[in-house]
């Protein structure tokens, strides 16, 4: 059974053992060096300082996860942010990449965001490194493109696009309400 739940700096080592083939064998995150756990557990407390960092277990062992960082740092970008997630190589195509972003969306919802954004790898041509399958996946969901930035990243000895995916998720009043932190609710 899948339960979803949040993320703590614990984590960090069954989270890098997720995120670690992402970084050697695909050109989906343009990092070259897989992370020590040491710096991977740094960054699950930075993010869950301000936005919420969720895990999706299968009995008890972690299978995938999904964040939401700042968009950008200027304090009239608050009601925005960038969406992230990875599944186990051995759990795609189950369903768990939506009930994570479900989970994720409502959390952000009730945090004030409005709007998230997916930056994501994009090939020229598909290859053994990187497809589409993240720019449908996030189309799949309700998020649309919005741009794209051609040959920016380049990794395994070939330049890759980058888009950016956008999906609104509340209304935009003339004067909102601060966006709380993950944990103040």
């Amino acid at each position: 059974m899948l339960t979803i739940r949040t993320a703590s700096p614990d984590d960090a080592e069954s989270l890098l053992e997720i995120y670690a083939p992402y970084v050697t064998d695909s050109a989906i995150t343009f990092e070259y060096t897989v992370p020590t756990v040491s710096d991977f557990r740094e960054r699950i407390y930075h993010i869950l300082s301000r936005y919420p960092y969720l895990v999706a277990e299968e009995d008890s062992r972690p299978v995938g996860y999904a964040y939401a960082s700042a968009f950008h740092s200027r304090a009239a970008y608050d009601w925005c942010c960038e969406t992230s997630i990875y599944i186990s190589e051995d759990h795609h195509g189950e369903g768990i990449g939506r009930k994570l972003y479900n989970a994720l969306e409502s959390s952000l919802s009730v945090m004030g965001i409005r709007n998230c954004y997916a930056c994501i790898a994009s090939p020229e041509i598909e290859d053994a490194y990187l497809t589409r399958n993240s720019i449908f996946f996030h189309a799949h969901l309700g998020y649309r493109l919005i741009g794209e930035f051609r040959q920016c990243g380049y990794k395994f000895g070939r330049w890759y696009n980058m888009v950016w995916m956008e999906k609104m998720i509340g209304d935009h009043p003339e004067s909102p309400e601060p966006v709380l932190s993950f944990h103040t609710f």
